[in-house]
């Protein structure tokens, strides 16, 4: 026994971390990033990777994590695919990160919750072998993370985006040991091809949290895309990354500096996910370095630092504009007539573009970050565009995304989505009467 016990705690002294994170619970996921990353623990794609699943959100759906329906659903299926020894825990607070992530590994240890695996549970056989593809492509760039650039692979979009329950529910095919079949259906040219409906979310690794992307494949070529919100209550709590706006706005006192600090921050996390999903891992560590710096307080100066190699490096590599130009075009006209606001508006063209405006707003904002001057409250632009708008500028980015998805390649459906990056927090925001209106 004690010898068992010894080995299991060698084994989960790292554990690989899945995150499921709703919407709302953003300053928890920075959080418990932030640690992870100074214990080195891992995060990982999908539940058979899995030792630790966190849950990071209102506790109030913990209980709807058992049976069916709503949020608790998929998260049950998470944990269901989850091979032992595993153990899980629910982060509410970002401050007591720490003492979380050590319990969950106490449990680890103890094989607290090594029982609660159910291989013969359909939702668990569906997500493991849902997930086997991605352990594969996740393994292909742990190998490439040293890299000075993103490493191009056929796999970008992957078969690594299925969500747990989410599955294929809701499409006229049938099921063959959980697995989809292929329906048939013209294509663009006239021929009967293969038809294959395929989820996105809404838990993935560098994924919008709360996101589910339903897509329709012929091919490798996206026929149909449909948006679909994970449901949850509504949140009288601003947006974490518009807060500083939307506080000015409601008559507080916020500092130039403080908006900018949290522009920063905002746009280091959309670019870390971009890179990420690109495949250069380094830079997308680098980046995120350098996001949480930015929320811990770091001066100008050194957030400047941190930030300006970061962004020669990203303008200078030709792979990762070979990758992602042409991506996701939206001109600015377009932009306009679908109420897309923000960077999205300003970068009038593909994803590298988009990209391209979140470098030179770092750059800026970090050099703001030690103003002391009161931030305009007329001044209710955040980090994805205009907040005294009637619809939230995530939303209109949700609108816009199937169009820029549909007749694109698979692979290059994450990319599309990661340099949109919309925030669904604005989305579950209702603000109080006589406030600024971020929720349409």
């Amino acid at each position: 026994m004690e010898l068992r016990r010894a080995l299991v705690r060698a084994a989960v002294s790292r554990p690989g971390v899945l995150l499921a994170v709703s919407p709302g619970a953003t300053r928890q996921r920075l959080a418990v990033e932030a640690e992870l990353a100074r214990r080195g623990w891992v995060c990982v794609g999908g539940p058979t990777e899995a030792d630790l699943f966190v849950i990071l959100g209102d506790r109030e759906g913990e209980d709807e994590a058992e049976g069916e329906g709503g949020e608790g659903d998929w998260v049950a299926a998470l944990w269901q695919g989850i091979p032992a020894p595993k153990a899980r825990v629910w982060v509410t607070d970002p401050g007591r990160v720490a003492d979380a992530l050590d319990s969950g590994l106490a449990d680890l240890v103890r094989g607290e919750h090594g029982n609660d695996h159910a291989p013969d549970a359909p939702d668990a056989h569906h997500a493991l072998h849902e997930h086997h593809e991605h352990h594969e492509h996740h393994e292909h760039h742990e190998h490439q993370q040293n890299g000075d650039h993103p490493t191009p692979t056929s796999d970008h979009g992957g078969h690594d985006m299925h969500g747990g329950h989410h599955g294929h529910a809701g499409h006229d095919m049938g099921l063959v040991e959980g697995l989809p079949m292929a329906d048939r259906a013209d294509d663009r040219d006239g021929l009967r091809l293969d038809v294959l409906h395929v989820p996105l979310g809404p838990v993935l690794a560098d994924w919008p949290a709360g996101l589910i992307l339903r897509l329709t494949l012929q091919g490798d070529l996206v026929q149909e895309a449909t948006v679909e919100p994970v449901t949850t209550p509504p949140s009288p709590h601003p947006p974490f990354w518009d807060e500083p706006w939307l506080r000015a706005a409601s008559g507080e006192h916020i500092s130039r500096g403080d908006a900018a600090r949290r522009l920063c921050a905002a746009h280091l996390d959309s670019l870390g996910r971009f890179f990420a999903v690109a495949g250069w891992n380094d830079m997308a560590a680098r980046t995120r370095h350098a996001r949480d710096r930015a929320l811990a307080g770091a001066a100008a100066a050194e957030l400047t630092s941190l930030v300006r190699p970061l962004i020669r490096r990203a303008q200078r590599s030709r792979t990762l504009r070979w990758l992602t130009t042409g991506l996701g075009t939206l001109p600015a006209e377009q932009a306009r007539q679908r109420g897309v606001t923000g960077p999205a508006l300003v970068a009038d063209g593909d994803a590298y573009n988009r990209m391209l405006v979140w470098l030179d707003a770092v750059g800026r904002s970090a050099a703001d970050c030690d103003v002391t001057e009161a931030l305009d409250p007329a001044e209710v632009v955040g980090p994805r565009g205009r907040l005294d708008t009637p619809v939230p500028p995530s939303k209109a980015m949700l609108d816009s995304l199937p169009r820029l998805l549909e007749g694109t390649e698979f692979a290059c459906a994450r990319i599309i989505v990661a340099s949109l990056d919309p925030d669904l927090d604005e989305l579950t925001h209702v603000p109080a009467p006589g406030t600024v209106h971020s929720h349409g």
